[in-house]
């Protein structure tokens, strides 16, 4: 069996633009959450919270040509890609047009205003708004087809739009094409922009907060008056590679990706089943061939919504049997949707390789049904372990795990 590494990340979200900004960003404790104007504008709208990216900018090569078929969602997408290639010493490699590189990549799903101009010819009955770009900003695999466009890749090509899971998804089926033999570099993340009517699909299920005059007091993860989520955006790119092609031409490895996996719950499309969660966790493990206890340290998913932060830690306990240490980035940036399980990794595996895990910002008390693990609140958390996990879970009861290995 073929050993997967990561040699390239790119990443742009709430925190930041580029990895080390980003990484730096968490020290500061200070969340990326603020009061969205534009909600404001909608009547029966419990939320006007939001967080945005920060210090992304289009570069001037990406011409007016290259971005037609682009919305914002493909281009954080293929410019993170390209940093992430760049971070790797692939951007001009051969192996990038050989066939023997992929894309796995994902989204909830396209960009939004390109499907409200389709929507638009509906209503107005006038085809006024459409162009020959439109259908491919709006398609749910428009990440995946741009970044395999853009650099000409000739390999697979896995769109991974499963909502909350899209990401890791992401990452997860690019390693599994590498160990497998099928491609020897992958292409992976996920990405999301931030639209009113994402805020609207989870308003209406009473998930989003409501602290909208002070928006640096929420998201709270597994805190006992957490009210909610709150909508935020990015894009993670990491470069997926095969170790020994990746060993011979001198490459840096960030990490292996030492284990994966994934269910479904097969019971309710939005109600978290922890039965399933558990599962997942215990499958990534075994497909990791290690235990448990090898584990110090687990990226929550922690949206801080009251169901599914009862429903993963429970099931987080239940798989460790030990208080082990685990904290929620979405405190930061807020849920990033598709982008959060690539983003996440990416923060993770900085954070594994430099020691120091961020705390679960406004964690203040506890929420007594959650599981009894050891949640990092307050400050930071000096840990040195060999292994970490990142997990994801997403409407229509879609599970990821990933273990991460320190090289």
């Amino acid at each position: 069996m073929r050993r997967v590494v990561i040699t390239g990340m790119g990443a742009t979200s709430p925190l930041g633009t580029g990895v080390e900004n980003s990484f730096e960003r968490l020290k500061k404790y200070e969340n990326c959450v603020s009061h969205w104007d534009k909600l404001d504008e909608y009547a029966r709208l419990n939320t006007s919270l939001g967080a945005f990216v920060e210090g992304f900018t289009i570069p001037e090569h990406f011409t007016r040509k290259v971005r037609r078929t682009m919305g914002n969602v493909a281009l954080m997408s293929v410019c993170t890609a390209e940093d992430a290639l760049k971070d790797a010493g692939l951007l001009d490699d051969k192996i990038i047009t050989s066939g023997r590189c992929g894309v796995s990549y994902g989204s909830s799903t396209g960009s939004l205003d390109a499907i409200l101009d389709f929507y638009a010819m509906c209503i107005d009955k006038e085809v006024k708004m459409l162009n020959s770009g439109s259908y491919i900003k709006m398609m749910p695999q428009t990440n995946a087809v741009n970044i395999s466009l853009y650099f000409q890749t000739h390999g697979r090509l896995i769109p991974t739009s499963t909502a909350c899971t899209s990401g890791s998804m992401g990452i997860g089926y690019a390693y599994e094409a590498i160990k497998d033999g099928y491609q020897d570099v992958m292409i992976s993340g996920g990405a999301e922009e931030i639209h009113p009517t994402q805020v609207g699909v989870f308003d209406t299920l009473y998930a989003t907060s409501s602290k909208n005059d002070t928006p640096k007091l929420t998201p709270s993860p597994f805190d006992k008056d957490r009210d909610g989520l709150v909508i935020g955006e990015g894009a993670g790119t990491l470069i997926l590679e095969e170790y020994e092609h990746a060993k011979s031409r001198g490459a840096k490895i960030y990490a292996e990706i030492a284990g994966f996996a994934t269910n479904t719950d097969g019971t309710h499309i939005t109600n978290p089943n922890k039965d399933m969660m558990a599962e997942v966790m215990g499958e990534a493990i075994k497909n990791a061939n290690i235990s448990a206890d090898a584990i110090g340290y687990v990226n929550a998913h922690g949206t801080a919504t009251i169901n599914g932060d009862i429903a993963e830690t429970t099931a987080t306990a239940e798989v460790f049997k030990r208080a082990v240490p685990i904290s929620s980035i979405k405190s930061y940036t807020g849920h990033t949707l598709g982008a959060c399980g690539a983003i996440e990794a990416i923060l993770s595996i900085e954070m594994m390789n430099k020691n120091w895990f961020c705390p679960t910002l406004n964690l203040k008390n506890i929420d007594e049904k959650c599981g009894e693990l050891d949640y990092i609140k307050d400050d930071g958390r000096k840990i040195d372990c060999e292994y970490i996990m990142t997990n994801n879970f997403a409407f229509g009861g879609i599970n990821t795990s990933l273990i991460l290995k320190r090289v």
